[in-house]
Formats: C-alpha cells, structure tokens, sequence
C-alpha cells in the first residue's frame, strides 16, 4: 500500500427504527442500530433474513417503509443513491467489462464532474493502493477473481465515500483468497478510517473482519455486539446456534438464585451455570455447550454424564471427539491435542470444563420468540 494515500473523515451511521415490506412480505422489521465512525459492521445471517435489503435501503437503492437512515446525524432519506456518497463493493464486483482497469476506476470520479488531472491522479494512487498499477489497461476478463475484487474496491474507495458497503464481497473467491482478501479490506478500512458495514452469511469472515456484528434472523437483529460477546455470550437461542458450533442439553431448572441457575440435564447431570437471566424452578430450558467447553473425565461425578466415544477426529493441533449419550443424541468435544488422543474409543464420562461459561436458554420463552 501506499504510505501517501490519505485517511478520509470517518463519519457516523444510525439506522432508526428501519422497516421495509415487499407487499405483503416484511423483509426488514424495526431495526435500530448505531455505527459509530471509523468501525466495520457485519450484517450477519442466513438467507432471507433482511441484511441485503438493509444494506440496499442504506445506498438509496430501497425507499424503505419506514424509518430513518442517518450519518452523522443528518437524515439522508431523501438523497437518491448517486448523492448519498456511498462507496459499494458488490457480490459479482459488477465491473463494466468493455472499460480497462483505469476507467473502471475513473468511472465514479467522471460521473461526478472531476478534472481530467484530478481523476488521472487519483486513478494512479489507488491503483497504487490495491497494487494493480501494472494491469492498469487489461479488461476485467483478463484479471483473477481476487485482482478483479480489488479493482471494484479502489473504484469504491477513489470517489472518498462517506461510507463503504461490502455485499457478500469474498463469497465468488476460494477459500485461500477469501482470507487475503479479508485481510486486504481490513487493512485498507483502517488506513483510510473508513465506516464499512459487510453483509455477509458466513459467520467466520464476520468474526475475522468486522469490529461489531449484528446478527439478523427474520428481518430482525437479535444481537449487536463485538464478536466475541456474540461467541461467548449469545443473546437467544438462534445467535447461539448461528455462530458457531454448540451442543444443546435438555433439562430442567432445580435452582435459580443469586446469579446462578442449576440445571438437571436429561442425561443425569446437575450442572451449576452462572447467569444474569431469571428461570423459573421446575421450568424446562436448553443448556448450549461449545465443543471446547466439555472435557472428558475417567470417574462418575453429579456434574458428569456418561458418554460413549464413537471416534476421534484429528484436525490440526485440536482432536474432535464425536460422543454418544444416553438415549443416542450425539454431541462434539474439542480437545487440544499434544501426540495421540488421550482417550481410546469407549465408554466415559463427559462434563464442562472448570472455565466453562454455557449459556442457559429458557425453553418457554425462546419458543415465544419465533
């Protein structure tokens, strides 16, 4: 990159209670969210849960229903797309494929009355920033996928846009490119301290990439948090199975006080979970294990429950041991693994790790959810 391309002002995004209805179909549903400036956002979640439609309402590309979109505290609803200043990186990069790299890049800069200098220039640098300064006259069918997803970046980033929109941008690249390319965008985010929001369906490039990620299901967003607060301590039952790999317990709750909450397992197994949320004594809830968050143990214990080991997976430094319980549920544990797995294939016992923190989910009140 360039040690002379410039940082632009990073400026503020507030969606305000957000709908959006195709006929009679809500996509979007009373969204609300603050993207502070200078952060990258992921919209995250599977398909048809909104965060296109959210991303197209923020270009101007979608009038939504109701709601306001806001940067830096001014409305921008009445601007039509080509005065919101919004720099967009599409799925397919939607690249004009009779028009050379150069003037793929100049294209915005020309449509908005530049100078011939100016745009030359500016053509120059950011090309010199996405390092194609070389392909400069090729047509987009000469240029890789990862070469071609930096041409449509340096057109986004040459008109200095206000915000960054990036739909799906790694998802046409194999997986090696994927994560050179998600650390390109990152990089090039932060240089130019940019306020980026990423649709993406795919949880670890929203965990790699963005600052904060809100999670979408059924047009609503369920969570808003960094991704780690997303990971460790998911909001519902629907985030917690979203990212991630978990195992659900079934049970039923046998205390709740003080900031903790025991759960008697189905499987036989008094489990004691730190929580900030109530559940009702004799209530059913669902207690969501991480892999990473189980360990295997020799002996019996009342927070233990028995388990057959069907195989052990190896998968680089970690061991995926692939368990059976009581009444044929099957559940997975990741283990660090140093030389040979440590348990043979067999019966033992399974439990939490001393620093496992699970989440506890009320049955009663995520089925009210849907």
């Amino acid at each position: 990159m360039s040690a002379t391309a410039n940082r632009t002002a990073s400026h503020a995004v507030d969606l305000e209670e957000v709908t959006h209805r195709y006929g009679a179909a809500t996509a979007v549903e009373d969204v609300t969210l603050s993207i502070r400036a200078g952060e990258i956002v992921a919209l995250l979640g599977p398909s048809g849960c909104g965060k296109t439609t959210l991303l197209r309402v923020i270009a101007g590309f979608v009038r939504q229903t109701a709601g306001r979109v806001l940067v830096d505290g001014a409305g921008i609803d009445d601007l039509p797309a080509n005065r919101r200043n919004v720099g967009i990186v599409f799925q397919n990069y939607a690249l004009f494929p009779h028009m050379s790299v150069a003037e793929n890049v100049a294209y915005g800069l020309r449509a908005r009355g530049r100078g011939r200098d100016e745009v030359r220039s500016t053509v120059e640098r950011f090309l010199d920033v996405v390092r194609l300064c070389e392909l400069r006259d090729r047509l987009p069918r000469q240029l890789s996928g990862g070469q071609q997803q930096r041409v449509a970046l340096a057109r986004a980033l040459a008109v200095e846009p206000s915000i960054l929109l990036l739909d799906e941008p790694f998802s046409a690249l194999d997986k090696g490119l994927r994560l050179d390319m998600q650390i390109e965008i990152k990089k090039l985010q932060r240089q130019f301290g940019l306020t980026a929001i990423l649709v993406t369906h795919d949880q670890d490039e929203a965990m790699s990439v963005a600052d904060r990620i809100a999670v979408m299901n059924k047009g609503r967003v369920e969570q808003f948090e960094a991704s780690v607060a997303v990971y460790d301590r998911p909001a519902t039952l629907f985030v917690n199975g979203f990212i991630g790999t978990t195992n659900l317990l079934g049970g039923r709750v046998s205390s709740c006080s003080n900031g903790w909450t025991t759960i008697a397992l189905d499987v036989g197994a008094q489990i004691a979970v730190s929580t900030d949320r109530s559940f009702e004594t004799g209530s059913r809830a669902v207690l969501s294990a991480r892999p990473e968050q189980l360990a295997l143990f020799p002996d019996a214990a009342d927070d233990r429950w028995p388990v057959r080991v069907d195989m052990v997976v190896p998968l680089g430094p970690t061991s995926i041991y692939d368990l059976e319980m009581p009444g044929g549920q099957r559940i997975k544990l990741a283990e660090r693994r140093i030389g040979a797995p440590t348990v043979d294939v067999g019966a033992i016992y399974c439990g939490l790790r001393p620093e496992a923190r699970p989440a506890l989910f009320d049955v009663t009140s995520e089925a009210a959810r849907e």
